[in-house]
């Protein structure tokens, strides 16, 4: 009973990480910082890989190798977001490691689509047949194509400083006499 709600908490944190990266994506490419999108994206994400961690296993997996490296990533991709606020090269340091969060999530995603779905099982039953490596493969070029076109759009907005010269007493001429 545990382990169905905990497997429920799971999928729900990764699905939520998922579609909220994918909004945050789209902010990255349309140049907009969607803050609230990226502290829900960035936070899922995050408890997705830890919730990963407190299923039964035996040995080290692909899964805790996969898990491992999605929360370096965020670590880069909270620290260039929230410690360095996107100052200089912080800014694609940040782009490219959520890209790469996000895209692990999606990979791990469609590994348990060819695991669940049964048609898809029957295509791909062992998981190293041309319909699952074709699918990773095309996720993986849109996301290298997304992540390239992010880190060229995004960009911080520049703060426009307005200089008012201070008008002096002397400078003031009385409209009546």
């Amino acid at each position: 009973m545990f382990l169905t709600i905990f497997t429920l908490v799971h999928v729900a944190l990764s699905l939520i990480g998922i579609l909220s990266g994918l909004v945050v994506m789209y902010g990255l490419l349309a140049r907009k910082r969607l803050d609230g999108w990226t502290a829900t994206f960035l936070t899922t994400t995050v408890a997705t890989s830890l919730t990963g961690f407190g299923f039964p296993f035996h040995g080290f997996t692909p899964a805790h190798a996969v898990g491992i490296l999605s929360l370096v990533f965020l670590a880069f991709a909270i620290g260039g977001r929230y410690r360095h606020v996107l100052a200089r090269s912080w800014r694609w340091i940040y782009v490219i490691s959520a890209t790469i969060s996000l895209y692990f999530n999606v990979f791990v995603l469609v590994v348990q689509a060819f695991q669940k779905i049964p048609l898809l099982k029957e295509m791909a039953p062992t998981q190293s047949e041309p319909p699952f490596v074709l699918t990773q493969l095309v996720v993986l070029t849109l996301f290298v194509v997304l992540g390239v076109l992010a880190v060229i759009r995004f960009r911080i907005e520049r703060v426009v400083y307005i200089v008012v010269k201070p008008v002096g007493i002397a400078n003031v001429t009385p409209s009546h006499r």
